[in-house]
């Protein structure tokens, strides 16, 4: 599916047949995380009802069936790759593949192009090859283990950190190995156009967060003087951001990243939002991930003015996931001109940048560093910031 958006009044990004929408997306409400994993950062890749974040590359024809999903038997050899990259991670998913199907789980892939085992690592699923049986990295390592996972479900529990790659399959360690071909990338599903494959619960942890909230002060933080909002540190260790207009900016700088941070909207409706390369000393500049949990009736895949987790003035949020009054985690992962918003683990933007350069990203799009800022909106502001950590991504190589 094609998951790149091009600028438009807002009106164009309401979904052609809501109905069917809103049934996949109610779907997909039941392959949600827990609170304790949604709590630790996790986030899914695949929400149990469409392939919202993913894009075919090849002649693999995918797509999701009872809440799994699934290359057509014959279709031709493919990928699902998904349209965000991620650096360091930790990847679930669980697979099944019948005796005549040979697959894989890629790490780190180009985002544009072919995929090979040379400019990604290949996690093979093919229990009978003779060099990388299943739970081994091609051309990295061999797996440990005799596997045996014809016909029935498994689990491989995936980490790239640094040079490590460890391969858990089924709660077992089957290889733990170092390799410093490739930093970061997509994740793709492999078929391989025989047998059938099928893949559910694809969920990641983005890894190697650093924190740039210290819960006592606002050291490593400048306020835009000469306005309104008040921002402090709540007792419970929270920053707190009441009255408006403001705008509160990070002293770090950052490009291609991942960010994530809990927050709470104290009031109805309130207004607010997530900055982010922004300018150092400008009001409001940069690209904005929305806050404002309201939508229309009682459909929340209707949003009011772009909703949480969605990219004002640019993408909609395809669903309001969050509450007032309720803590909530927003994940933001930026790199290049690709930007994807998940909010308690669902993913409910992904927009890539098809404009011509500017300084500002309010006008054009802007691949330098910037900062961070939280914005204090009106009188009515009122909401909270905890547990604020990022991790810039490396160089690809």
């Amino acid at each position: 599916m094609n998951t790149t958006f091009r600028l438009a009044p807002r009106r164009l990004f309401v979904p052609l047949v809501p109905l069917v929408l809103a049934a996949a997306l109610s779907s997909a409400q039941a392959a949600s995380l827990t609170r304790e994993q949604i709590s630790d950062g996790w986030i899914q890749l695949f929400d149990g009802g469409t392939l919202f974040g993913w894009q075919p590359r090849g002649e693999a024809q995918w797509s999701v069936e009872d809440g799994v999903i699934t290359a057509k038997t014959g279709s031709g050899a493919g990928f699902l790759v998904t349209t965000t990259e991620f650096a360091d991670f930790r990847l679930r998913a669980d697979f099944w593949v019948d005796a005549d199907a040979n697959s894989g789980v890629f790490l780190r892939c180009p985002t544009e192009g072919a995929i090979t085992d040379v400019n990604a690592y290949e996690v093979n699923i093919a229990d009978v090859h003779e060099q990388w049986p299943t739970g081994s990295i091609n051309r990295t390592g061999r797996t440990t283990g005799k596997p045996a996972t014809i016909g029935h479900w498994n689990t491989y529990d995936l980490t790239a950190e640094g040079d490590r790659l460890i391969v858990r399959l089924n709660g077992e360690v089957v290889l733990d190995a170092k390799d410093n071909r490739q930093a970061r990338g997509c994740v793709a599903l492999q078929y391989r156009g025989a047998g059938q494959v099928k893949f559910r619960n694809v969920i990641l942890q983005p890894r190697g967060l650093g924190s740039i909230f210290n819960g006592k002060d606002l050291s490593g933080w400048r306020e835009i003087p000469d306005r309104k909002s008040v921002y402090s540190v709540t007792p419970e260790g929270w920053l707190n951001v009441r009255d408006g207009n403001g705008d509160l900016q990070s002293e770090g700088r950052y490009g291609d990243f991942t960010f994530q941070l809990d927050i709470i909207s104290n009031g109805e409706h309130l207004n607010s939002g997530v900055f982010f390369r922004a300018l150092p000393g400008q009001f409001w500049s940069g690209y904005e991930s929305q806050i404002r949990n309201q939508w229309q009736g009682n459909d929340r895949t209707q949003p009011v003015d772009y909703g949480t987790g969605g990219i004002y003035n640019r993408q909609s949020a395809r669903r309001v996931v969050a509450s007032d009054h309720q803590w909530f985690t927003k994940t933001i992962v930026a790199h290049g001109r690709h930007l994807a918003v998940w909010v308690d683990g669902h993913q409910v933007s992904d927009w890539t940048d098809p404009r011509s350069p500017n300084e500002n990203a309010r006008q054009g799009y802007r691949a330098a560093p910037g900062v961070l800022s939280l914005q204090g909106h009106d009188p009515t502001t009122d909401l909270s910031f905890r547990n604020l950590r990022i991790a810039e991504m490396p160089a690809a190589r």
